[in-house]
C-alpha cells in the first residue's frame, strides 16, 4: 500500500475514533446516554447486516451466543460506559481512560490465558498505568465518570480476548455487524429500563446520530479492518495511541475543554505505553541466514 494512502487512512480512522467522544457529548444535550448509543449502533448494525448478507450468517446457536456475548462487552459495555462517563468528565479524559484497554489486555491475558509478553510490552503497561495515575491528578479518589471510563476500558479488554478466542469461526464483517446490532438493541432496552428516555429531534441531533452511526462506526470500522488486512497488523495497531490524542484535541477544539497539564502529561505516558505494548516483535532471521 502506498505510504501516503496508508498514513491518510490511519489518521482518518483514529480521528474518527477520538472525535466521537466530543460529538457524543454534544449529542447528550438532545438524547439520553443509553438511547443515543443504542440508536447509533442499532442503526449501524442494521446497515452492516444488510451489507454483509451475502457473506453468510452463523448457523449454530453456540455461534449466536458467542456473538451476543461479544456484543454485550464490545458495544453495550464499552459504549454504554463511555456515554455515561461523558455526563460527568471531559471528552478528552474519557477517551484517555477508555483507550488504556491494550494495557489491560496484557494483564488479563497473562492472568487468565498464561500469555507471555516481552519486557518492552510490560514496560509499556507500567508507563500506561503511571499515566492514568497522573491523569487523575496524582490521587486515587475517583468519581463516577472516572470509574465508568475505566470500566469501559476493562469491558473492551475482555471483548478483545473473546474476539481473539472465538473470531476464527466467523467472517470478521459478519461478526462486526451482528455484535453491533445485538449490543445496540441491549442498549436500547437499557435506556428504556434504567433511565428516563430523552429524545429531542432536530437538525443537530439527527446529524449527530447519523454521523456517529455512519462515519464514527461503519466507516471507521471499514477503514480499520482494511488497514489490518492490507498492512502489518502489529504496526497498524501501534497507531491506536493516536485515538486518545484526537479525543483530547477534539474536546478542546469542539467543546472548549481545558487542557489540564495533568491530563496532557499523563496522556503522553499512556500514549507511549500503548505504543510499546503494540510494538511488533522483531522477525527472527531464517536458519542459515547471515548478515
Amino acid at each position: 500500500m502506498n505510504r501516503w494512502l496508508y498514513s491518510a487512512l490511519v489518521v482518518t480512522t483514529t480521528a474518527l475514533m477520538g472525535s466521537s467522544f466530543a460529538v457524543g457529548k454534544i449529542g447528550l444535550a438532545y438524547v439520553s446516554p443509553f438511547l443515543l448509543v443504542g440508536i447509533r449502533f442499532t442503526l449501524a448494525g442494521l446497515i452492516m447486516a444488510i451489507a454483509v448478507r451475502g457473506k453468510g450468517r452463523p448457523s449454530q446457536l453456540t455461534d449466536w451466543f458467542r456473538i451476543a456475548v461479544i456484543g454485550i462487552f464490545q458495544t453495550a459495555g464499552v459504549m454504554g460506559c463511555i456515554f455515561l462517563s461523558l455526563r460527568t468528565i471531559p471528552a478528552g479524559e474519557s477517551s484517555i481512560l477508555t483507550f488504556i484497554n491494550p494495557l489491560l489486555v496484557v494483564v488479563l491475558a497473562t492472568i487468565f490465558r498464561g500469555a507471555r509478553y516481552r519486557w518492552v510490552q510490560w514496560g509499556g503497561v507500567i508507563l500506561g498505568f503511571a499515566g492514568v495515575f497522573i491523569t487523575l491528578g496524582f490521587h486515587i479518589h475517583m468519581h463516577i465518570g472516572t470509574i465508568l471510563g475505566l470500566t469501559g476500558a476493562l469491558s473492551w479488554a475482555i471483548a478483545t480476548l473473546l474476539i481473539k478466542k472465538w473470531s476464527g469461526t466467523f467472517n470478521v464483517w459478519v461478526l462486526t455487524a451482528y455484535q453491533m446490532l445485538i449490543g445496540g438493541v441491549v442498549l436500547l432496552i437499557a435506556g428504556l429500563a434504567f433511565e428516563t428516555p430523552k429524545l429531542i429531534l432536530n437538525g443537530t441531533s439527527v446529524s449527530i446520530i447519523v454521523w456517529l452511526a455512519i462515519m464514527a462506526s461503519i466507516v471507521q470500522f471499514a477503514i480499520w479492518f482494511y488497514l489490518l488486512q492490507h498492512g502489518d497488523p502489529g504496526k497498524t495497531s501501534a497507531f491506536l495511541f493516536l485515538a486518545p490524542f484526537f479525543g483530547v484535541l477534539s474536546g478542546w477544539a469542539i467543546l472548549g475543554e481545558k487542557l489540564a497539564w495533568s491530563v496532557l502529561f499523563g496522556g503522553i505516558f499512556i500514549f507511549v505505553g500503548i505504543f510499546l505494548v503494540n510494538w511488533p516483535e522483531p522477525q527472527r532471521r531464517k536458519t542459515g541466514q547471515t548478515g
